[in-house]
């Protein structure tokens, strides 16, 4: 099914990419470099319907792994993020978003606490073990710096827990929101974290070892048929109504965390340091120019937003949807877009062009009821 891309040693499998293809993926995307399946269900509707009430399986080893330890390690991550990580405590998952001098998003990544000296940022798309590698130099940090053989393996949807608490014991139960635990897998000690890129609950699996990867895909697989599961992927429906952002799509280093709607994990009082905070409190001083919004719009089926789409207010375009699509729940077309300062108030009216066919719409809070 990889016939679409051009295969070569720049476009990484996955430990689970045969196992994906057996299962009749329709599709491919790439993210760090490697394979991210797209599509399984006739329709992405189908498949969003199934992830809300059953249990999917998602290959995201495109989730590369930064790791860093060492003496400096918490030093290193603290001066690339805003979000302060002395609270974190080893079991924690933070999401932290990652800006360069000007305060521009250059990753959101979900950083890890492994021990007091080490850290995975499970990152979005884009080169942060060379970030990272880069400030470590410059300030002549004692860190190590590698991407570990770790592919994660998503088990999202309702059923998700029931099904995990059956596989590794009823401990998968006890770990937290954003926290991550251990369970054992063919003689070896596996992460498991309770989340993922969907709102409908569900655990991560940071496998190490890819030798492991096509046993460790069967093993759920064949205990979920019980369970109605299917393979899956980030569903798009789901993600935007859920309010869930996409690095590339909804924000890149021309945003910044407050403008995405991040300030909650930024520290802007002075009391920690990291690299972009002045201009970073600066923007928090003078107020941003846009902020995120849903948006939901009518009209027949909106298709993919592949070139972003003109929101306008009146004569003034006040903004572009990033990512939009039909939603079957709401009956109704949505979108996710920045939108300027004096538009951005939930319920005011937008127009969105979208398919050559210009769409009545209005602002709305996410995530979308």
């Amino acid at each position: 099914m990889t016939d679409g891309l051009h295969m070569s040693r720049r476009i990484r499998r996955t430990p689970y990419t045969s196992k994906v293809e057996q299962a009749g993926v329709r599709g491919f995307s790439v993210v760090n470099h490697t394979l991210l399946p797209k599509a399984f269900q006739p329709s992405v509707e189908e498949d969003y319907w199934h992830l809300r009430e059953h249990v999917q399986l998602w290959d995201v080893a495109c989730q590369r792994q930064v790791q860093i330890q060492g003496p400096d390690a918490a030093k290193l991550v603290q001066w690339m993020t805003p979000r302060d990580i002395n609270q974190a405590l080893v079991g924690d998952c933070f999401y932290v978003p990652i800006i360069d001098a000007d305060a521009g998003l250059i990753n959101d990544p979900v950083m890890l606490k492994l021990a007091e000296d080490k850290f995975w940022l499970s990152i979005a798309d884009s080169d942060v073990l060379l970030y990272a590698m880069g400030l470590a130099l410059g300030r002549d940090m004692d860190v190590q710096i590698c991407e570990p053989d770790v592919s994660p393996l998503a088990i999202q949807g309702p059923k998700a827990e029931t099904l995990l608490a059956k596989l590794f014991g009823e401990q998968v139960r006890d770990i937290g929101f954003f926290k991550f635990g251990w369970i054992e897998f063919k003689g070896t000690h596996q992460l498991i974290a309770r989340s993922g890129f969907s709102r409908q609950g569900g655990f991560e699996i940071y496998l190490e070892g890819g030798h492991l990867g096509a046993d460790l895909w069967d093993l759920i697989w064949d205990a979920g048929q019980t369970f109605n599961i299917t393979p899956g992927c980030p569903n798009l429906i789901e993600r935007i109504e859920g309010g869930l952002f996409s690095y590339g799509n909804e924000m890149t280093r021309e945003n910044n965390p407050l403008e995405i709607g991040l300030g909650k994990f930024c520290s802007l009082d002075g009391s920690i340091d990291y690299i972009g905070r002045q201009a970073l409190e600066k923007i928090a001083r003078n107020g941003v120019a846009r902020k995120i919004r849903g948006i939901i719009f009518d009209g027949e089926a909106c298709p993919t937003c592949s070139i972003p789409w003109p929101v306008m207010a009146g004569q003034q375009q006040v903004g572009q949807i990033t990512s939009g699509i039909w939603s079957p729940r709401l009956k109704a077309n949505v979108g996710q877009s920045l939108i300027e300062r004096g538009f951005w108030e939930f319920g005011q009216e937008v127009v969105v062009t979208a398919d050559g066919q210009h769409r009545q719409g209005k602002i709305v809070k996410m995530p979308m009821s």
